[in-house]
This record gives structure tokens, sequence and C-alpha cells, in this order.
């Protein structure tokens, strides 16, 4: 291991490390560092570090002089065919927002796709949370977008009213 990768690391270890595990990622590593530029993986899910990555990089580059720029190494699931929306929407679900939003004791699934437009349905701790329409505007719409380049837009299927142990009731707003 590089100077830089092992001063990276241990930056890692002080200050970062515990607030990726907290979002659902399993662990944070340094997969390489050349010329000031650092490459790291997320352990488990991608999807709990790409939202903080620009705050991981300040912290980095704050704590390791030598840094230049942070880089995520990408994980993307492979995708099915091109005609299968819904599929492809699913297995980004899983692998990037899912484990993130477990924390919440949430999760979402596709519902059913058609036209361009994706039908998701928010479960457990996402169902009648208060909060659900920020998650998938800010959360879960722009990472399908940036992946997705057919996508039209995603809509919320779920039943609001049925959920049963909301993550934050709309009496906490």
């Amino acid at each position: 291991m590089s100077d830089l990768a092992a001063e990276v690391t241990a930056a890692l270890r002080r200050s970062i490390l515990s607030s990726v595990i907290a979002r659902g990622a399993a662990g944070l590593r340094v997969v390489a560092a050349d010329d000031g530029v650092v490459t790291l993986a997320a352990d488990g899910s991608p999807g709990a570090v790409r939202p903080i990555l620009r705050r991981i990089e300040a912290q980095i580059r704050a704590a390791v002089p030598g840094v230049t720029a942070v880089k995520l190494a990408s994980a993307d699931p492979a995708l099915p065919e091109a005609g299968d929306l819904g599929g492809a929407a699913q297995l980004i679900l899983d692998a990037d927002i899912n484990p993130a939003i477990a924390a919440h004791r949430g999760r979402v699934t596709v519902a059913g796709a058609a036209d361009g437009w994706i039908r998701v349905r928010l479960e457990g701790g996402c169902q009648g949370c208060s909060l659900a329409e920020v998650t998938l505007r800010q959360g879960i719409e722009p990472v399908l977008r940036a992946r997705l380049p057919q996508l039209t837009g995603v809509v919320d299927v779920t039943e609001h009213e049925a959920g049963t142990e909301p993550f934050f009731s709309p009496a906490k707003r």
C-alpha cells in the first residue's frame, strides 16, 4: 500500500467510516491512489456513499493534503436488456437505494414500468413516512435518471395511508 493510500485509509477510519456504515454501507476502502487521485470502493451498498461523496472528498482532502480528487469505483450491476426498464430499475434500487433506506426499515420495489415511466412502491418504514416524497424526488429519482437514460419519470403508487410503522410519522413533522 502506498503512503497516500495509507494516509487516506487512516483518515477514513478516524472520521468517515462510522457515518458511511450508519448510512447502510458495510465499509469503505481505498482501491487506488495515484497522482493525488484516490479511488474508493464501498463494501455493501455504493448507494449509501454516492450522496455524500463530495462531503467524504472534502474531509479526505482536508486530512490528507496530497489528495486532489476522490472517485468512487463503479460497482454497477449488469443491467437487463434495454427493453426491461422495470428490471433494470429494480436492480439499481436493490444495489444503491434499498441498503441505504434499510436503516429506516424501508424498501422500494418496482410495481411496473411502461412508456419510460416507472411505478414504485415504498414499503416498511417508508410506507406512510412524512418524508417519502423527499426520498423519492431527491434520492431515488435522481439515481434512476442518472443510470437509465430512457427513463421519463417515477410515480409513487404506494398506499401511504395504510402504513403501520412509518419511520417519520406525519405527527413528527
